[in-house]
């Protein structure tokens, strides 16, 4: 799976991504095009070089950082006259300017991180014999031009052109004649180098990536995760960016989060308004994060590497195939428990499943998939406003609504009892008084 294949999850990847300073529309592409991580080891190569980006960040000045956040916005997707390169194809004026730039933006950005002892942490090809075949002047400007410096007959011949303009037009076709016999060479020259071009370019596109994500890190206060040792996912302070900011944007504080879970299911109660959704978004955002290198929105986190990432929240109609919410879901949590029997190691959170049916059949719905799921090689993270017999499933509660205020923290709890605050919270948001009242009466009348 690419990470262009989750853009539109509603967990808020999306978010990250827009927040995210990247220079270049090559480094965009590149990272949507890289695959979801799922080996400890590569996880772990990626956030060492993240962490000297990060530490690169803290020192430096931020003067510096824009010379070379200024560099690196002439990145530019040079894939396709790399492939003529390594097709020794004969490239025109434009594509060997193309392969020149890029030559010494690569010299001049490894200068820039030489200077601060970044060397070597994304290794860049040395492309100076590129910039020798291209610059025979050795002007160092990144324009292309065929140069009397190629070829002294068409040096001489362009000053013939000077000396008897009369001439012009059969020595225009004897110049351009020689022009293509350059270009031909030139191209010859740099075959060989095919494989440093296109490495140096994916370089180019990986430190303006890891640059942007040290950047969002410092700017969004996140963390740097470490892997569980004991397949349990743990984050202390988690929060969401994006609801975090909304809230921010209208004077409130977003409240964070404490949170553990493994493979022993993991059951979320509480009253609508309790966060419960919110915290399923945040907890397959950070997994996604974790497992495409970026920084995690928490305090701290230690977090277990899965084969499959799945969330399926509620209220999702699917207009192409003709499904309605309720079997847009059910079709979405089909596709959970296929997962489950194969041989691979899965995250599944389900937000409220079977909250579009009657609440008979939807308790029902929600105590099987319980059993279902349970044993397998999987997390599994629920939220329901069900009463149900949670079985082996650990049961987690949202305080809920304590001195007039919504509490969003996690407690631990003995069964899957969902609290009853609904009038409570209707009460505090001025819903009208005599609907609240009515509402009252009519339960302490069927109780």
């Amino acid at each position: 799976m690419q990470l262009k294949n989750v853009i539109e999850s509603p967990c808020g990847i999306r978010y990250m991504l827009d927040q995210l300073e990247l220079q270049s529309g090559f480094a965009r592409r590149w990272l949507l095009d890289s695959p979801m991580m799922t080996s400890s080891e590569d996880i772990a190569a990626s956030y060492a070089v993240l962490h000297r980006f990060d530490e690169f960040v803290n020192r430096v000045e931020p003067l510096f950082i824009n010379t070379l956040n200024n560099k690196l916005c002439g990145l530019k997707d040079i894939r396709t006259t790399i492939k003529n390169l390594y097709n020794h194809a004969v490239l025109d004026d434009i594509e060997l300017f193309e392969v020149k730039h890029l030559a010494i933006l690569a010299t001049d950005v490894t200068r820039l991180l030489q200077e601060h002892g970044m060397d070597g942490v994304v290794e860049i090809p040395a492309l100076d014999e590129v910039i020798s075949i291209l610059d025979p002047d050795g002007m160092k400007i990144a324009t292309f031009y065929i140069y009397d410096s190629y070829c002294a007959q068409l040096k001489d011949l362009r000053a013939q052109m000077r000396q008897h303009p009369e001439q012009q037009d059969d020595l225009l076709l004897k110049a351009s004649e020689l022009e293509d016999g350059v270009r031909k060479d030139l191209s010859q020259q740099l075959h060989p180098f095919a494989t440093a071009i296109e490495e140096a370019q994916l370089a180019l596109a990986r430190i303006d990536v890891n640059l942007a994500k040290a950047m969002q890190i410092k700017q969004m206060g996140m963390t740097f995760p470490m892997p569980s040792c004991d397949g349990i996912t743990r984050y202390q302070a988690m929060f969401h960016p994006q609801v975090k900011e909304a809230l921010a944007s209208r004077g409130r504080e977003f409240q964070p989060v404490d949170i553990a879970f493994g493979e022993q299911p993991t059951l979320i109660t509480g009253a609508n308004m309790g966060g419960k959704t919110v915290v399923l978004k945040t907890l397959t955002l950070c997994q996604l994060l974790y497992q495409f290198g970026f920084g995690i929105p928490a305090a701290s986190a230690q977090i277990a590497v899965k084969d499959e990432i799945y969330f399926c929240i509620g209220d999702e109609q699917s207009v192409e195939k003709g499904l309605s919410s309720f079997a847009a879901e059910m079709k979405n949590i089909d596709a959970v428990i296929k997962a489950s029997r194969e041989n691979k190691k899965l995250l599944a959170l389900i937000d409220e499943p079977a909250r579009t049916t009657n609440p008979t059949e939807g308790a029902a719905l929600v105590t099987a998939l319980l059993k279902v799921l349970a044993g397998k090689d999987m997390s599994l993270v629920m939220t329901t406003h069900y009463d149900i017999e949670p079985g082996d499933a650990r049961c987690l509660r949202v305080k809920g609504f304590e001195n007039g205020a919504m509490d969003y923290q996690l407690v631990e709890v003995q069964d899957g009892e969902v609290p009853h605050e609904a009038l409570n919270i209707a009460q505090s948001l001025g819903i009208d008084s005599e609907w609240i009242t009515t509402a009252r009466t009519l339960l302490e009348t069927s109780n």
